[in-house]
């Protein structure tokens, strides 16, 4: 499976943490930055690694700025894209159950590494139910194409 990653300033240093535990774990990890903790633009990488996922190269997203509450607003401005914050245990498995999420946004100053490491392998393992959750993700594709 092949994973982007991407952050701002903020979101640097738990990126790196996200990177690190997702290469332990032998997924495919494209990095499109920050590479730094200089200060950015978070809809520069929140685009960058929505475009990966919507275009297929990346099979799913993590995001992570101060608060991902920026990060993940901007990535679901790229159609095919359904970005949720991964805010505790069963939202982050809940969104891709229900939701069918692609991608999944931490705040790095308001999440401690130990909980986002858990929720990213919570997301990732979790897959999508289907069923009457289907009429609804369709819902939003139609809008979105209609858009």
């Amino acid at each position: 499976m092949k994973i982007v990653v991407g952050s701002d300033h903020a979101g640097f240093h738990l990126k790196e943490s996200v990177k690190k535990h997702l290469l332990g774990k032998d997924f495919d990890v494209i990095d499109v930055g920050t590479h730094d903790k200089s200060s950015c633009d978070y809809p520069d990488f929140a685009f960058a690694a929505a475009e990966k996922v919507a275009n297929k190269e990346a099979d799913f997203g993590v995001l992570c700025c101060g608060s991902a509450e920026g990060i993940s607003i901007a990535a679901n401005k790229v159609k095919g894209i359904r970005c949720g914050i991964g805010y505790n245990d069963e939202v982050s498995e809940l969104m891709r159950v229900h939701n069918d999420a692609n991608m999944i946004a931490f705040g790095e100053r308001f999440m401690n590494e130990e909980d986002v490491l858990r929720r990213v392998d919570i997301f990732l393992k979790a897959e999508f139910a289907g069923g009457r959750h289907a009429n609804r993700v369709n819902l939003i594709i139609e809008k979105e194409k209609n858009s």
